[in-house]
């Protein structure tokens, strides 16, 4: 394996979950905040589904930057996507909201890289694969 590719997968990693990670630190610190803007989008049992995307948000964003069960990470981040993305960032005719869903949809591309391919190098699992 060249050394770029042994420096760019898990620099690769550290970015991609860096967004979950501090999207649920964001989500813990502003808990309320959160809540009020989930209503705004006709959601209910807010503090249910903002649990649920926390946990979901540190899980798949730990299993990414650890490259640890990386493929199910991704997996689970992708379901939390999707419906998200969709309830939150539709409003086609809002520019800033027209990116955050291209923005989106480039997350779980790169997410899908990692289902299809793995974590890499310097991974738990790459790790565990050796032994």
């Amino acid at each position: 394996m060249s050394i770029q590719l042994k420096i760019i997968q898990p620099i690769s990693r550290i970015l991609l979950s860096t967004i979950f990670l501090m999207s649920a630190f964001g989500k813990i610190t502003n808990f309320a905040g959160t809540q009020q803007y989930m209503a705004l989008y006709g959601m209910p049992l807010t503090a249910f589904f903002l649990v649920c995307a926390i946990i979901l948000e540190i899980v798949g964003g730990l299993s990414i930057l650890l490259g640890y069960k990386a493929r199910l990470g991704g997996v689970i981040l992708v379901i939390f996507l999707i419906p998200s993305t969709l309830i939150f960032h539709a409003k086609f005719s809002d520019q800033i909201q027209m990116i955050m869903f291209l923005k989106n949809l480039a997350i779980i591309g790169a997410l899908l890289m990692v289902v299809s391919f793995g974590p890499g190098y310097f991974s738990i699992d790459e790790k565990q694969s050796k032994e």
